[in-house]
C-alpha cells in the first residue's frame, strides 16, 4: 500500500486498511497515478527532463517563474509490471512502485541513477532521495559561504540574504540535477548521519514540485536547466574587460578623473560605476543626482564614452517614504506597506513589489525616465534579495503581488531583474542589456545578470571561501558570478599586508567572468599601491585583455551551447573521484586550469592535475602528467595556471579597451598531447544583431598524429568584419616556432611538425 513518510521525527504513518489502491492512466502529456493521498504526474519535457508533481486533486504545481519552457509532445511508452509503472523516454526511465508510489529515475537500460525515498505534505513541503552511494557528494544550491564545495554532511538554508544566494538547483556528480520548484525559504540536507542521502524541505507550497534533468554530464544537466528556464544573453565585449568601482564616487569629477587617469598612465580599463548616495538626502529612490555634486550627469556620461570607458550606476528596490517616485508607487499599490529601518546609513525607507507586473513596469519606467535618458550602459541593482529591514526572513510576513510572501520568498530577484532587463531591451535596443545584482533565483541567467557575492571582508578566510561559492554557484546554472575584488570592506592599500592579499584577490579575479575592483574605505585604483604591486596588477590586467578572444568565445559558448565559463572540476572530471572535491582549483572554459594561491606569503602550493591526459604550465611550457599532485610555483606574482593536452588557446593583443581596433595578430598556441578542437567566436560587440545571425565563427581543430592546425572556412559575418585576421600559430611548450597566417575566411592548414616531439 501507499505509505506517507512523516519527516523530521515524525514516524511513519500506514494508511488505513480500507485504503483503496494506487490507480495509474496515462495522460496526454505523461503518467498520472492517484492515491487516497493526493495525485502523482509525471510529465517527460525533453527525452532526459521530466516534471514531476505531488500534491491533492486538482493539484497543478508551486508558484514558479523561474520555469518559461513552453510544453512539447515528447515520445514516451508507459509500462506495468506486478510492483511497478514506467514511464519511458528515448533517454530516461522513470519508476513508480505500486506500494510506495515512490519514483525511481534510471537509465534507459535500468541502471538506477537516484530515488525518492517518501514525501510528506503535512508541514509544508518534504521530498526525500536516496542513492546506493555512500559519501553523497552535492553541488549548486546557489552561493553560500560556507567554505564548502560538497555539501555532504552539512545543511544548506535556501533563503535570500546579503551574502547568501538560494537557488534551488541541485547538482550530482553522479550526472543528474533537481531543479527543486519551490519559492518558499527551504533547507537541504545533504548525508545527514541521522537522514537520508538528500533531504528537502520547504516551509510552504502546495505540494512536491520538482525538475529532474539527467546528462550524464554536467554541460548536458546544465543544458537541461536552461532548456526550463531560459537562455543567457551574450553581454557586450566591454563587459569582459577591466571594472574600476568604489563604494562611492562622491563627486562627478572624482568619478572622471578615475578614467581620465586609467587612460593617461595606459592601463586597460572598460568600465566604471557610480554606486550609490549620489542623490540629495531623502531622495534614495529619485532617480535624480545632486546637482551640486554631480552637475551635469549626461556630459559626464558622455565624456566617459569619449574615452572608450563605459559605465553603469546603482539603482535600489528601496525608496525613501517622500519622492515623487515612492508616492506614484504607493498609489497603484506597488508598495509593500511597512516602512522600514535602512540597514545603512540611517533613515526609512518603502521597497516596491517586484512580484507585480505593473510595479515593476512603473518600476522600469521611473528608472529609464531619471537615469536611462542621460546614457549609462547597464544597472547595479544593489539589495536585491530585498533586503528590506535587514531582519532576513521579513518576506514571509508581507503579502505581494504573486501571494503569500512565505510562499513566493526566494524569488523576489528574478522578478526585480526581470523589471529591468525587459525595460533595458525594449528602452536602449542599442545596448545589450547588463545588470549587476546581488541576489539571484532560478532562471535569472535570462536576465543578463551577473551576481556578485555581496558585502564581503577583506581577509583570507573570506577570500578563500569565495572559490567554491562562485563555482556552487554557476554549477546551480547561472553562468556569471564576481567578488569585489580585495574584499567590500578591504583595508589600506599602504598596508604591505592588504596589498599582498588584494594582488592574491587580482590574480582570482583575472580568471573570474567578471574582473571587478570595488570596496568601502581607501579607494583601491591601482595607483593607490606601491610600484611593486603596480606592476603585478599591470601584468595581469594586460594578460586578462590578451585572453578576450578565449572569454568573449566562452560567453558565445554560454549563449549558443548553454556552457559554463567558469567550471569546477567535475564538469570536466566527473570520473575523477579527487577531482570532485577540491574547492580551491577550477577550470576557466575548458583549457585553462587556475589554482589561485589562497595562503598569505606563500611561494608554492600543491596543485591537482586532474584526469588521465597531460597538462602544460601556462608559464613555463613544462608537461606534466595528470592524475598527481604537483607542488606549483606560487611566488607573489604568479597564480599557478595550467593549459590542458589537446588545446587551442587565442591569445590576442593587449588593447586599452576591449573594442579597440588592432591589426596586431591573434596567437593560436597549441597545446599537443591529444586531438583537439575549439571555436573562435566574433561579433560586432554590442546590440542584438548576433540574435539574428551576425556573428562569425571560425572552427579549428589540431591533429595530434599529423601535428598540423587545420582552419575551416569562416561561418557566418557581421558588419564591420575585418575582411582578413593575423594569426600567429604557435606550439605552446615550445618557444620561437612561430607561423604567420593572413586568414580571408578560407581555410588554411598550419604545419607545426616539431609541436609534441
Amino acid at each position: 500500500m501507499w505509505k506517507s513518510l512523516f519527516i523530521g521525527g515524525l514516524s511513519a504513518c500506514a494508511l488505513a486498511a480500507h485504503a483503496a489502491p494506487p490507480a495509474m492512466q496515462r495522460v496526454g502529456t505523461g503518467m498520472e497515478v492517484r492515491t487516497d493521498q493526493g495525485v502523482l504526474t509525471i510529465e517527460p519535457v525533453a527525452p532526459r527532463v521530466v516534471h514531476v508533481r505531488f500534491g491533492p486533486a486538482g493539484y497543478t504545481g508551486n508558484y514558479n517563474p523561474a520555469v518559461i519552457a513552453q510544453p512539447q509532445k515528447i515520445a514516451f511508452d508507459i509500462g506495468e509490471s506486478a510492483d511497478a509503472w514506467t514511464l519511458s523516454t528515448a533517454g530516461l526511465k522513470v519508476r513508480v512502485g505500486r506500494q510506495d508510489g515512490n519514483v525511481s529515475f534510471q537509465t534507459p537500460d535500468g541502471k538506477e541513477i537516484v530515488k525518492e525515498g517518501g514525501r510528506d505534505l503535512s508541514r509544508g513541503v518534504v521530498q526525500r532521495f536516496y542513492n546506493d552511494d555512500h559519501g553523497t557528494v552535492l553541488y549548486g544550491l546557489g552561493q553560500h559561504q560556507n567554505g564548502l564545495l560538497d555539501y555532504g554532511g552539512n545543511i544548506v538554508r535556501l533563503q535570500q540574504a546579503n551574502r547568501d544566494v538560494a537557488v534551488p538547483m541541485l547538482v550530482s556528480p553522479k550526472g543528474y540535477g533537481i531543479l527543486w520548484n519551490n519559492a518558499a525559504v527551504t533547507d537541504v540536507e545533504v548525508d545527514i548521519p541521522s537522514g537520508p542521502p538528500i533531504l528537502i524541505r520547504s516551509e510552504a507550497g502546495g505540494g512536491v514540485d520538482y525538475h529532474f534533468m539527467y546528462g550524464p554530464e554536467l554541460d548536458d544537466v546544465i543544458k537541461g536547466y536552461r532548456r526550463l528556464t531560459g537562455t543567457a544573453p551574450m553581454m557586450p565585449r566591454w563587459t569582459w574587460g577591466l571594472w574600476q568601482s568604489k563604494e562611492h564616487y562622491k563627486t562627478q569629477d572624482e568619478l572622471l578623473s578615475v578614467a581620465a587617469k586609467y587612460r593617461e598612465m595606459k592601463v586597460p580599463l572598460d568600465a566604471v560605476i557610480q554606486d550609490w548616495q549620489y542623490w540629495l538626502p531623502g531622495q534614495w529612490g529619485s532617480h535624480e543626482f545632486d546637482k551640486a555634486r554631480f552637475p551635469a550627469p549626461a556630459a559626464m556620461v558622455k565624456k566617459l564614452h569619449d574615452q572608450n570607458v563605459h559605465t553603469i550606476i546603482s539603482v535600489w528596490a528601496r525608496l525613501d517614504p517622500d519622492t515623487a517616485n515612492t508616492k506614484a508607487l504607493d498609489a497603484m499599490g506597488g508598495l509593500y506597506p511597512p516602512t522600514y529601518p535602512n540597514v545603512y546609513p540611517a533613515g526609512k525607507g518603502r521597497w516596491y513589489d517586484a512580484y507585480n507586473p505593473r510595479a515593476r513596469d512603473l518600476y522600469w519606467r521611473q528608472v529609464m525616465r531619471g537615469l536611462g535618458t542621460l546614457g549609462f550602459d547597464g544597472w547595479w541593482l544593489d539589495a536585491s534579495e530585498a533586503e528590506l529591514g535587514g531582519w532576513w526572513g521579513q518576506m514571509r510576513e508581507l503579502q505581494t503581488g504573486a501571494g503569500p510572501g512565505s510562499v513566493v520568498y526566494n524569488a523576489y530577484p528574478l522578478l526585480h531583474t526581470t523589471a529591468v532587463h525587459d525595460g533595458m531591451k525594449r528602452d536602449q535596443p542599442g545596448k545589450r542589456a547588463f545588470i549587476l545584482t546581488r541576489s539571484a533565483y532560478a532562471g535569472q541567467q535570462r536576465n543578463a545578470a551577473i551576481t556578485w557575492s555581496g558585502d564581503t571582508m577583506g581577509n583570507w578566510d573570506v577570500f578563500r571561501r569565495q572559490i567554491p561559492a562562485g563555482l556552487n554557484f554557476m554549477l546551480s546554472g547561472i553562468p556569471y558570478w564576481s567578488a569585489d575584488i580585495g574584499g567590500f570592506f578591504g583595508g589600506s592599500p599602504k598596508d604591505p599586508a592588504y596589498a599582498e592579499l588584494f594582488t592574491r584577490w587580482f590574480q582570482f579575479g583575472v580568471f573570474n567572468p567578471m574582473f571587478r575592483v570595488h570596496g568601502t574605505g581607501d579607494g583601491k585604483e591601482i595607483w593607490q599601491f606601491d610600484d611593486a604591486t603596480q606592476k603585478i596588477m599591470r601584468d595581469y590586467i594586460d594578460l586578462r585583455y590578451r585572453l578576450l578572444p578565449y572569454i568573449y568565445s566562452a560567453s558565445w559558448d554560454v549563449t549558443h551551447n548553454d556552457g559554463t565559463m567558469m567550471r569546477a572540476l567535475a564538469f570536466d572530471f566527473r570520473e575523477d573521484e579527487h577531482a570532485l572535491h577540491i574547492p580551491d582549483q577550477y577550470m576557466f572554459g575548458k583549457a585553462l586550469l587556475v589554482a589561485p594561491v589562497v595562503q598569505a606569503k606563500a611561494q608554492a602550493r600543491d596543485v591537482y592535475l586532474p584526469g588521465k591526459d597531460a597538462w602544460y604550465d601556462f608559464w613555463s611550457g613544462a608537461r606534466l602528467a595528470g592524475g598527481q599532485v604537483v607542488t606549483a610555483k606560487a611566488d607573489i606574482a604568479t597564480i599557478p595556471l595550467y593549459v590542458r593536452a589537446g588545446s587551442i588557446l587565442p591569445l590576442g593583443p593587449v588593447k586599452q579597451f576591449a573594442d579597440e581596433k588592432s591589426d596586431a595578430p591573434v596567437d593560436l598556441v597549441v597545446y599537443p598531447g591529444k586531438d583537439g578542437a575549439y571555436e573562435l567566436y566574433d561579433d560586432g560587440g554590442d546590440g542584438y544583431a548576433y540574435e539574428k545571425g551576425a556573428y562569425a565563427v571560425v572552427r579549428m581543430t589540431w591533429n595530434d598524429g599529423a601535428r598540423r592546425l587545420d582552419i575551416a572556412p569562416r561561418q557566418g559575418r557581421y558588419d564591420g568584419m575585418p575582411a582578413r585576421q593575423a594569426f600567429a600559430v604557435r606550439c605552446g611548450p615550445k618557444a620561437g616556432e612561430i607561423v604567420k597566417v593572413v586568414y580571408d575566411g578560407k581555410a588554411a592548414s598550419v604545419p607545426l611538425p616539431h609541436c609534441g616531439n
